[in-house]
């Protein structure tokens, strides 16, 4: 059996506290019952000896002190009286009390102040143990001498020993229900978290496909729940994953295959015209801009995975940046008929940014809607929606996202409708790249599309007055 199992830490641990409760509720409990049975004693003998030394005005009778002696036999007492010099004159024939000596002079002291003497008597070798209560014997204001009731502790002794029998039986019994109850307890409690182990072992392994039962709506559950998600994630991730290197494969190999064939083209001269050499040349070009995109794309994306994207953070002109990137991408646009509407706020717009990256957001947005669009326009508008946020909007007209795709539009790997974006050049990477950049400057962005509409992406900046340098 292995020691480490969660099911004899989770039931030894119960086991432990339920023991450190038992153990001083019994000590407790024996001590309560010890003091009820002594405190009931010591009121009999005392209640006793005040009545019988009440009784008593002089200790000189030798038919009242034999009296006395006798009576004490009815109630299972014994007696011993003693005279004003401390003398003992009578008693019931206890070991180690013999008529004729003297009681300790402290005691006799005490009586003669009119207090009482209470004691617990043994005499060696006997194992017998009394309690003792004397009290004083006055005749008017003349102190006469005492009277000494004892008691028997052996019975108390023997109640107590019962008691205390009783009690660890009874901490046993219940130890063991408990023992039992805590087993079946702590199996039932950690059979979830010993099957989410197995789950997470095997998912740890490949098998994505595993999924742990949720069983009940507490933190457990919940665990169980997070563990599924995990999986549904990892499985979504290795297919993006594999769909993502096919694609890349893809994408090198295409211009590759170009580059090498058009290349050979040239080098043996199989062109029959200057046109058709400048044709190859010019596919040779296109090709490999693609290539290096392609490869920037994923430069850019493993740092960002890493977290190894640095930026130079200054205060940059929202404004002035857009400007820019319009005039880069015009070009573009006008070669698919495209129009660029713009609509931004006269004011400057500052931002805690780096220039090069902000420039590097808009950009992949900008030509993303290119790319997308076959017909129709592309509106940019920046403006303020609060006194220190400035929201930058770009809208297209083009052929817009499925409903089922948009949450997961940003995530790395991902790709709309694969065999489409193939067509238009798409590598799943640029709006990762893009998300990363926007959240590392401090803002947002949100995405909207109509399938066959058009889709609007939504980019949200804090002003340089609630923005701390980096």
């Amino acid at each position: 059996m292995n020691l480490n199992r969660i099911v004899l830490k989770w039931g030894g641990s119960i086991l432990l506290l339920f023991l450190i409760v038992l153990i001083p509720t019994g000590f407790i409990l024996h001590t309560i019952y010890s003091g009820l049975y002594y405190n009931d004693k010591e009121e009999e003998i005392n209640d006793l000896s005040s009545r019988y030394a009440n009784a008593m005005k002089s200790v000189q009778d030798r038919d009242i002190l034999q009296m006395f002696v006798t009576l004490s036999g009815f109630t299972n007492n014994e007696v011993y009286i003693v005279d004003k010099d401390g003398m003992i004159v009578a008693d019931s024939g206890i070991a180690g009390i013999v008529a004729g000596e003297k009681i300790k002079a402290n005691e006799l002291a005490t009586l003669k102040k009119g207090e009482a003497v209470d004691k617990e008597y043994h005499f060696l070798p006997s194992t017998e143990r009394f309690l003792v209560s004397g009290k004083p014997i006055f005749n008017e204001d003349s102190f006469e001498g005492g009277m000494f009731v004892m008691s028997s502790l052996d019975a108390i002794d023997q109640s107590l020993t019962q008691v205390k029998l009783l009690v660890i039986l009874s901490g046993i019994v219940a130890f063991m229900i408990a023992s039992g109850f805590i087993f079946v307890l702590s199996r039932k409690l950690s059979a979830p978290l010993l099957e989410m182990e197995k789950a997470t072992r095997k998912i740890s392994r490949g098998h994505l496909q595993t999924r742990v039962n949720i069983s009940s709506d507490d933190e457990i559950g919940h665990l169980a729940a997070a563990i599924n998600d995990l999986a549904v994630e990892l499985e979504r991730y290795r297919s993006n994953r594999q769909e993502f290197f096919a694609t890349i494969s893809h994408e090198l190999r295409t211009p590759i295959t170009y580059l090498e064939g058009y290349a050979n083209v040239l080098k043996n001269e199989l062109y029959e015209t200057e046109e058709e050499k400048k044709k190859y040349l010019s596919i040779i070009s296109d090709e490999t801009k693609r290539l290096v995109r392609l490869i920037n794309d994923l430069f850019e994306l493993a740092k960002a995975e890493e977290e190894q994207l640095t930026l130079e953070k200054e205060l940059v002109d929202v404004r002035k940046i857009i400007d820019g990137v319009i005039v880069k991408v015009s070009l573009k646009a006008e070669e698919k008929g495209l129009n660029i509407e713009k609509n931004l706020t006269k004011h400057t717009q500052l931002v805690q940014g780096d220039q090069q990256r902000m420039e590097q957001i808009f950009i992949n947005l900008l030509e993303n809607a290119i790319q997308y669009t076959e017909s129709g326009k592309i509106k940019v508008d920046l403006h303020e929606i609060s006194s220190n946020q400035v929201k930058v909007t770009i809208s297209d007209t083009g052929m817009g996202i499925p409903d089922e795709e948009i949450p997961f539009i940003f995530e790395r790997f991902h790709r709309v409708e694969k065999s489409r974006s193939r067509d238009f050049g798409g590598t799943g990477l640029g709006l990762s790249i893009v998300k990363k950049l926007v959240e590392m400057q401090n803002g947002t962005i949100h995405v909207k599309s109509t399938l066959g509409k058009g889709t609007t992406f939504e980019v949200i900046f804090p002003t340089a007055d609630k923005t701390s340098l980096s």
